[in-house]
């Protein structure tokens, strides 16, 4: 990246501004800490081909209520109608388990997006998840 290109400070550009804005779910947490800590996770996946596509989650839906569904998603998008899937982001498992790649997935695009809550939830559940599945200390 060329000097003139990198960000030093100052006012945020003006593609940042007009970005979603997203709280953090902190259900959807709280249950990705309940499946970590129960051993419901994958640590070796390719996230690009389990991440849940649209008729997934429209075949989860058919059965589950929007409430389970966004226990799924770690962000809320801020302003969007409950019970629509455009209120629903970061989503981090395949509707069963906890994917490790899906959480450093929702670490990484939360932080190239500047979604510094988002982030730091997704860091946590990571240092969570390798410290259950004995990768960390």
């Amino acid at each position: 990246m060329a000097a003139s290109a990198m960000r030093t400070g100052g006012p945020l550009p003006a593609w940042v501004a007009c970005m979603a804005s997203y709280t953090v779910n902190a259900r959807a947490v709280e249950r990705a800490k309940k499946l970590i800590d129960a051993r419901q996770y994958v640590l070796d996946s390719d996230w690009g081909d389990v991440q849940p596509a649209a008729d997934d989650e429209n075949r989860y839906l058919e059965s589950h209520a929007w409430d389970e569904f966004a226990e799924w998603h770690l962000g809320l998008t801020d302003g969007a109608n409950d019970e629509t899937k455009a209120r629903h982001a970061f989503v981090y498992g395949d509707f069963r388990r906890v994917h490790r790649s899906g959480i450093i997935a929702c670490q990484y695009r939360a932080a190239e997006w500047r979604h510094k809550a988002i982030e730091l939830a997704a860091h946590d559940l990571l240092q969570r998840l390798d410290r259950v599945a004995g990768i960390a200390p």
